[in-house]
């Protein structure tokens, strides 16, 4: 079984650091055209530079995606660039605390435009490109003409109190994936999500730097009892993205370690 996405472009969000950057460096090195997305420009460029020391496959695109005017310049950018789109991975996430009793610290409204709105209409906009380049390629086969992949998190089934914006955006990009798998299916478009949990993204880096006791938790929550690299997350991106999944939409598969699988309370359940 080949992952093979070489040749492919492939737009990859949230490419700044963490697991984004993670997919981008993993698809460069595959061989396929890779234009990485962030806000944050300074942190985008530097990583850029460094991996077109070794491919020159590679651009970048410095924008607030929340913004329409800012996505329909992505895709302009890409199409320059590459000339074509064949994979979107929607990997911007941005994990901020609730206080559920306090609507002006409730990170509900901000949460839902990056996690859910934002990764929405770039998908909107980069599957109508998908139908396009079809169209002009007069592509009547059976196999699929575009790839997108969501990062989303196991805390759209795991309730934490803190969490409550983070979690529900997590669940609503969770249906997103589904929804839109259905819709798209009729156009050869097909729609997965990753779903990580105990792997290191930049978020956790974060957290784990704020209290110095989360990384044992999170292990002894884990039954495979380690916390996972971020290119474990862009393989299986990766995956999801090649012609080998091509029977595959609407799934959400979880790279947690067996974290989902188990009780933290250590009594029979009644």
């Amino acid at each position: 079984m080949s992952f093979s996405i070489e040749g492919k472009t492939a737009i990859v969000t949230g490419a700044a650091n963490g697991i984004g950057l993670a997919i981008a460096q993993l698809f460069a090195k595959a061989g396929a055209k890779v234009m990485l997305a962030d806000m944050d420009e300074d942190k985008l460029t530097a990583e850029t530079e460094t991996l077109a020391a070794n491919y020159t496959n590679v651009r970048y695109f410095a924008g607030d995606l929340r913004a329409k005017l800012t996505t329909a310049n992505l895709l302009s950018a890409t199409v320059d660039a590459f000339d074509r789109v064949d994979i979107l991975v929607n990997a911007s996430r941005q994990v901020l605390p609730s206080n559920p009793l306090e609507p002006k610290e409730d990170s509900f409204d901000a949460m839902l435009q990056q996690n859910v709105l934002a990764n929405l209409r770039l998908s909107q906009l980069i599957a109508k490109r998908f139908i396009q380049q079809a169209e002009d390629e007069d592509n009547i086969s059976e196999a699929s003409i575009g790839a997108i992949v969501n990062l989303t998190s196991i805390a759209a089934d795991r309730t934490h109190p803190q969490l409550l914006g983070y979690s529900v955006a997590c669940a609503a990009l969770n249906q997103m994936t589904r929804s839109l798998a259905v819709s798209f299916a009729q156009n050869r478009i097909r729609v997965n999500a990753v779903a990580i949990g105990s792997v290191h993204s930049a978020n956790l880096e974060t957290a784990m730097i704020e209290d110095p006791d989360l990384r044992d938790a999170i292990i002894a929550a884990t039954p495979m009892h380690r916390i996972a690299q971020p290119s474990e997350a862009a393989e299986v991106a990766q995956f999801l993205a090649s012609d080998s999944a091509g029977f595959m939409t609407g799934q959400i598969v979880t790279v947690d370690g067996g974290r989902t699988l188990i009780d933290p309370v250590q009594t029979a359940q009644h």
